[in-house]
């Protein structure tokens, strides 16, 4: 009786799935009791039909099957089957042939082949029995319950295998066995029962081992790698709970996986396979292998069945289709490149029946079919059941070796492969979950306790971490994450299987949140954080069925779900928190983590899925309001959000520097010999260090789910709503809150000391968006294709020279390659920067803090366009010195925005001055627009609008404390060992180091590196690696020297003329600048306690007004320029890009001529006693500047242009006006500059970036046209007093030229018969008109006390002009008239003429009358004023 219903059961099984059995035989010996079968061959078509994963089985048999049914005691002893070695080799399909099978194998969720493997036999075994008519009475069918319940599965050495192009994975488990267990987990033989609906399972995994191999052309492996995962044994719990006892599937099923200890080890050969099987599991969850392309070929029953899983092989495929609700078709459709988890939950769903249901043999209850949970929802609609997996792993272990080929001794012996560890990653309480209900509803949630990186043995030949070096774990850890287990507790378990406090342990029902809301607000990052502590990620992937008006059109499927959008919501949002982490960057870290990327790099594998070409329909998306108006009404999208929380990230001065060997590779290069010797590694300290600290870091980034088809939809509307347009854009954003830095050094003992502050503490925020499939957009030429914003609220960063220096030796330490032995850091530097608490330096050292305010900035580009505008509201630098009474002082040293409209004449001096406002405009605004392709006819041309406020300059004194403090010549040579150090030949050595450190400073260049390299040598060896390692970097340099130089200088002035004129050649210009006041004390000017700190001309103000005499103070104040081009009306410097100008200008050449207007020059001192002299009146002038030019056709193979350039400038009347202290004060200042140039260029490195604007302001000789010219600040040099004013000379003139669009530094003159051959031909036409020139020049007369004698020289309507052609050169200069007269003042009498009627010389179209007129005596009178 029983053998009647149990043997089909057993029989059905085995003849499904093993080829050639005859029945009568298994029927006969299952009858005795025991069967035991010898070497079957599995039938891989059924399996992989049944199974529909996107691999094909090569080979499959199994060695030995037994079964054992105990007659007499079925209800109270298991059945077991034992299968003794089981052996299947994979591999990929190749090019999915037909379509029921590309239909199935969208997509899973396993990372690795691996761990679908173990799992898919004892499932199997236990699938449901086929169709028996006669149903059993219900005693025999509970027994029968009982038996199927209690089936105990036991395979010994399971052996699978995947191949794919040279990799071999396979994966051996010496036994697997599942059984029976009682509510505490011990193995029983257990029934359900109507007080206890819950049936628990138990699988042990014993001594499972996963290989990863290489194999060559003809599929051997030449050796073995060592195993990933070596003997590792982990348990696994499954929990049922049933709704009442006639329940034909358990509505709740819970399967937890635990692992005490995971230690995984990958060498550098198996890292490129390792991260290939990575990318294998990511393809499949995304369903880019074997995936449909193209929508509309495809056959629609099949992708109904595959959004809904159709897994097991049904029969009834008509049934299917026409059941399967419409809201699902397409449902796939549109995934292929997004991460849609359907195809892959529909797998794992479907495999759910077939784990669980061991009901009798009704066909009808089950449907032997895995979407029958689904598909009934039309029907019976039966509860989904819960499906919960987890993984819980208590501590695991990533080691990362480096492998080296070890040649035997005999000629025959295999090659033997020597591993040497370099990294290791542990990671503790580490938990993956994953909870879903039917298609609607998964989450998945990854989190781990705690986890730290370390630095193992050595690398590249530096034994840094080797046993006898004696580092501290410390140390060695450059990574640390979280927290501890022992501190934390066995949070990770938290209502999993394994905890004893869960629910299932307890005898009651677990409670689920099955809703998305309730889910957000009960997983928050918070708690995830409390729960975890180092890593947290929450995926959640919902559907909601609005059951709302049924499809519009079902034949409609290209467009597949406009039309449902309404009716089904979907919704995916995946966020990751990151806990708090300490980050050390230094050698051994940085150059083992770029080696693990060298070696990740170093085979290339074909990728999985290539991006399809976005192909242009011929024909149109027809488009029906309904459509437009479902999805105007819920669009799915994909949201991401990633914290970090309390970050910090060290970055140390190298100790070794080998990235030369590294970068090389990972840039795309060569890759270079890695052999080198090894050295004994000596580990610096104090060893100084940058430390970043930011508070939090958040990233969003959202996408739409189908971009594809709503892209299509909306680029084919006419006029499409913001909404819908939001959408067709990924977007991103990234905020950074509490970024700062700071300078410190990590000791002997192995402790930080406290650190100084570099830049304090900013946040900053980012915005991007991109839009999807921009070729679909290609006929509205306006629709933004990239867009970024970025915003910067304040940022101020403040250093003493010191702490420069220092920055600058950490950064030439790891831009330095080469060095194999610690570099030295200079004693008296560290000292000076790390200042120990509570002792007072002698002399401290001036801090220079600069702050920017308000900076945003917005790019964004079209198909047409690329456009950027932003604004800089302020700038501040001001020096912080230590004051006479302890007090430190503030010295302003640049302000801007600064009022400096009055600036150029001395009135506001004694005027009230209104403090600067906070609702000052913003420094700095500006709007730029470049065409995409400049030789498109459709462009407009480039726009620049510009304007630029007021800045004010102090060129103080302190400046050139900051810029020439030096650190004393002590070098430090403590290490933390001294290697035993020969003294002879070292001797010479180090005397050479002092007499280099004397003639170069102490700034550590390549060139002293070389030098300590050879400091250290301690042994031949190491010499020799030095010596060898220097000229790597040496020749590469050189080499580009050489082809730099071998371009001529005509060569780069064709390039430098082409580039220029593409550039301004159709640009619409507006600039305004206003003016600079620059001010140069020769004494510090502190800025006094009353007024705002940083208000320069309010602090010059009150120490003019002051008690104390003001230092003698040269002020410049240099021009307003206003340049505009042709035909442009002045608009808003600011604009909403992308924006249209009035009149674009459509021809080259256009927008010339540029006028250009300079107004309100003028210099003049500052002396003590409230005295103010002036220099230079205000004076400006206006210009035009024309370039026209044509194109050329030579024989060559380049197109030359030929240039017509015309410049007309007209000044304004210059008076020039000169007296003994200013010449003082002007030799004063030029002594200090040359003083300080020298000092600099001595060092041997020009800081010339911060010696800039002082090294101009030396009376240097110039002549007064220099100020007229186009668009530069004009020269500071024309206030010398002993330059000749008058005498417009060919080569001044023609260097006013310079300025025009296309010149270089070399003069003109030189280069006009270069050019003309080079790039064409240029003529050149410029002309200047000046009104008239006034020289006064004062002095007290020797002879007579009180009297002052002044020369005055005037030259009036100067006019001068330049004709430059390829034939000749021709320049004209007219001077109207020229005077010299002299007058003297007395007391109380003012000014009168000199002798002679003051008459000195005189140039008249007049003759002069000789008897008023002794030219000689009276120029040997003057003689001494001049002087």
């Amino acid at each position: 009786m029983l053998e009647s219903y149990v043997t089909p059961i057993l029989m059905s099984y085995v003849n499904r799935y093993i080829k050639n059995l005859k029945p009568s035989d298994l029927q006969l010996s299952l009858w005795g009791g025991d069967v035991v079968l010898s070497k079957l061959e599995l039938k891989l078509d059924v399996l992989e039909q049944e199974l529909k994963l996107p691999f094909t089985f090569l080979s499959g048999h199994i060695h030995e099957l037994r079964i054992h049914v105990p007659w007499t005691k079925l209800g109270s002893e298991p059945v077991v089957i034992t299968i003794n070695t089981m052996e299947c080799i994979l591999k990929l399909k190749d090019g999915i042939q037909d379509d029921h099978e590309s239909c199935g194998s969208n997509s899973t969720n396993r990372s690795t082949a691996e761990n679908t493997k173990p799992s898919i036999k004892p499932r199997r075994i236990q699938q449901a029995a086929p169709t028996d008519p006669d149903l059993p009475p219900g005693y025999v069918q509970s027994l029968i319950r009982r038996v199927v319940n209690n089936v105990n599965i036991v395979i010994n050495n399971l052996i699978l295998k995947y191949v794919e192009d040279d990799i071999v994975l396979s994966v051996n488990i010496t036994s697997a066995e599942c059984y029976t267990v009682d509510e505490l987990w011990d193995r029983a033989f257990m029934d359900i029962s109507a007080t206890d609906l819950v049936l628990r399972k138990v699988i042990n995994f014993s001594d499972c081992t996963v290989c990863l191999d290489k194999r060559n052309a003809s599929g051997k492996i030449e050796f073995y790698q060592d195993p990933l995962l070596y003997k590792c044994s982990f348990r696994t719990r499954l929990h049922f709970t049933y709704d009442n006892l006639n329940s034909k599937m358990p509505s709740i099923i819970k399967i937890h996986t635990l692992v005490e200890s995971l230690k995984l080890s990958i060498t550098d050969q198996q890292l490129p396979m390792f991260i290939r099987i990575m990318q294998l599991g990511i393809a499949l969850y995304y369903g880019e292998i074997g995936n449909f392309k193209d929508g509309e070929a495809e056959d629609p029953t099949c992708h109904s069945k595959d959004a809904l899983g159709n897994v097991t092989g049904t029969e009834d495929e008509t049934r299917i289709d026409m059941q399967y609700p419409a809201q699902y078709k397409g449902q796939e459709l549109f995934s292929q490149d997004s991460e849609e988890p359907q195809g892959w939950v529909s797998w794992a769903w479907s495999l759910v029946p077939a784990i669980v249901s061991y009901d009798g043999g009704e066909e009808d209850c089950l449907g032997n079919d895995s979407a029958s949970a689904v598909l009934q929802q039309k029907v019976q609609t039966p509860k989904d059941p819960i499906v919960s997996v987890g993984f819980y792993c208590t501590k695991a272990t990533v080691t990362f070796k480096l492998t080296e080929m070890q040649a035997e001794s005999s000629y025959y012996s295999p090659q033997k492969v020597k591993s040497k560890e370099v990294l290791c990653w542990e990671q503790e309480g580490t938990t993956i979950e994953a909870l879903m209900m039917g298609e609607s509803f998964f989450d998945c949630q990854i989190g781990f306790v705690g986890c730290r990186a370390m630095c193992l043995k050595g690398i590249m030949g530096v034994r840094d971490f080797e046993e006898h070096t004696n580092r501290t774990e410390n140390e060695s850890c450059f990574f640390i994450c979280g927290e501890n287990l022992s501190t934390k507790g066995l949070t990770y378990l938290t209502n999993s299987l394994f905890d004893y406090r869960s629910p299932e342990n307890n005898g009651t029902r677990a409670e689920f949140i099955l809703d998305a809301a309730h889910h957000k607000e009960t997983y928050t990052e918070v708690a995830g954080v409390q729960r975890f502590g180092a890593f947290y990620m929450d995926y959640l992937y919902t559907v909601e069925h609005n059951n709302g008006k049924g499809p519009a059109n079902q034949q409609d499927f290209p467009l597949g779900k406009n039309e449902d959008l309404g009716i089904v919501q979907e919704k995916s949002t995946k966020s990751l928190v990151i806990g708090p982490l300490d980050f050390r960057l230094d050698s051994s870290a940085v150059h083992r983590i770029l080696k693990m990327i060298v070696c990740a790099l170093e085979h290339e594998y074909e990728p999985y899925s290539r991006l399809k070409p976005e192909s242009k329909d011929g024909k149109e998306a027809v488009v029906n309001s309904e459509e437009v108006a479902a999805l105007e009404e819920y669009i799915p999208t994909r949201h991401t959000s990633v914290t970090l929380l309390k970050c910090t990230c060290t970055i140390f001065m190298a100790e070794f520097n080998l990235l030369d060997h590294l970068l090389p590779v990972i840039v795309g290069g060569k890759n270079s010999s890695n052999f080198m010797n090894a050295t004994n590694f000596q580990s610096l300290r104090p060893l100084p260090s940058i430390q970043i600290l930011v508070d939090k870091i958040n990233l969003e980034h959202s996408v739409p789910m189908y971009a594809e088809q709503l892209v299509r939809v909306v680029s084919s509307l006419t006029q499409p709503s913001d909404n819908l347009l939001h959408y067709c854009y990924v977007h991103c954003y990234l905020k950074v809150f509490g970024f700062q830095a700071g300078l410190t050094s990590l000791n002997h003992s192995g402790s930080y000391c406290l650190p100084v502050p570099i830049i304090p503490s900013f946040s900053t925020a980012l915005y991007g968006k991109l839009l999807k499939l921009p070729t679909l957009w290609t006929k509205r030429s306006q629709t933004v294709i990239t867009e970024g914003i970025f915003e910067l609220p304040h940022l101020t960063v403040q250093a003493t020279r010191a702490q420069t220096l220092l920055l600058q030796a950490i950064y030439q330490s790891w831009s330095h390659a080469g060095n194999t032995s610690s570099s030295t850091v200079n004693e008296a530097l560290m000292t000076e920067v790390f200042q120990t608490t509570g002792v007072k330096s002698k002399n401290p050292l001036p801090t220079l803090e600069g702050s920017v305010q308000n900076v945003e900035l917005k790019y964004c580009s079209t198909s047409l366009v690329r456009c950027a505008s932003g604004t800089l509201g302020s700038i501040k630098l001001c020096a912080k010195a230590p004051g006479d009474s302890g007090k430190e002082k503030l010295v302003p040293l640049l302000q801007g925005p600064s009022d400096t409209r009055d600036l150029h004449s001395t009135k506001w001096l004694n005027e009230s001055r209104k403090p600067e406002s906070l609702l000052a405009p913003d420094l700095i605004a500006f709007t730029m627009q470049v065409p995409q392709d400049m030789d498109d006819c459709r462009h407009s041309g480039a726009v620049f609008l510009c304007s630029v406020q007021g800045l004010a300059v102090n060129i103080d004194p302190i400046l050139y404390t900051w810029v020439i403090y030096q650190p004393q010549k002590r070098t430090s040579r403590q290490h933390m060992q001294q290697q035993p150090v020969v003294a002879v030949p070292l001797a010479p050595s180090v005397n050479r180091r002092k007499e280099e450190e004397l003639s170069v400073g102490s700034a550590p260049l390549a060139k002293q590196q070389s030098y300590q390299a050879s400091e250290y040598a301690s042994s031949p060896i190491k010499t020799k690696t030095v010596t060898e390692s220097r000229p790597l970097s040496v020749p590469v340099k050189a080499m580009l020297h050489i082809h730099e130089s071998c371009r001529s200088p005509e060569e780069r002035m064709k390039e430098f003329i082409g580039i220029l004129w593409n550039a301004v050649k159709s640009l619409t210009l507006q600039l305004d600048v206003q003016s600079c006041c620059v001010f140069i004390p020769n004494d510090s000017l502190p800025s006094p306690s009353t007024i705002v700190s940083s208000d320069i001309p309010g602090t010059v103000r009150s120490w003019y007004h002051g008690q104390t005499s003001t230092p003698g103070t040269l002020v410049l104040c240099l021009p307003q320029i206003k340049i505009i081009s042709a035909g442009h009306k002045c608009m808003e410097p600011l604009q909403e890009i992308p924006f249209v100008i009035p009149r674009p200008i459509l021809e080259e050449g256009d927008a010339f001529p540029w006028t250009i207007s300079l107004h309100h020059f003028s210099i003049y001192t500052l002396l003590g006693k409230q005295v103010t002299l002036s220099l230079v009146e205000p004076m400006g002038c206006t210009s035009t500047l024309a370039v026209t030019s044509q194109k050329l056709f030579p024989p060559g193979p380049d197109e030359r242009h030929s240039f017509v350039v015309c410049l007309h400038v007209d000044l304004e009347s210059l008076e020039i006006k000169c007296s003994n202290p200013q010449v003082q004060l002007f030799s004063e200042l030029a002594d200090t500059m040359s003083k300080v140039w020298s000092r600099i260029q001595k060092r041997g490195h020009l800081s010339s970036s911060s010696v800039c604007p002082e090294s101009t302001a030396g009376p240097s000789p110039g002549s007064p046209v220099w100020s007229s010219v186009g668009t530069v600040p004009p020269d500071t040099s024309t206030c010398s007093p002993s330059a000749d004013i008058v005498t417009t000379t060919e080569g001044d003139s023609i260097q006013a030229g310079d300025d025009s669009p296309f010149s270089d530094s070399v003069t003109l003159e030189q280069t006009t018969s270069n050019i003309g051959a080079s790039s064409g031909r240029v003529s050149l036409w410029m002309q200047w008109m000046l009104p008239k020139v006034t020289v006064k020049l004062f002095a007290p007369d020797c002879e007579n006390k009180g009297t002052e004698v002044c020369m005055v020289s005037e030259l009036e309507d100067l006019s001068a002009s330049i004709d430059v052609q390829d034939v000749y050169t021709k320049v004209k200069c007219k001077i109207e008239s020229f005077n010299i007269d002299h007058y003297q003042s007395r007391p109380g009498e003012g000014w009168q003429s000199g002798h002679f009627e003051g008459v000195f010389l005189q140039c008249k179209e007049k003759p002069v009358p000789w008897g008023r007129v002794l030219v000689f005596g009276a120029m040997w009178r003057c003689l001494p004023f001049l002087h």
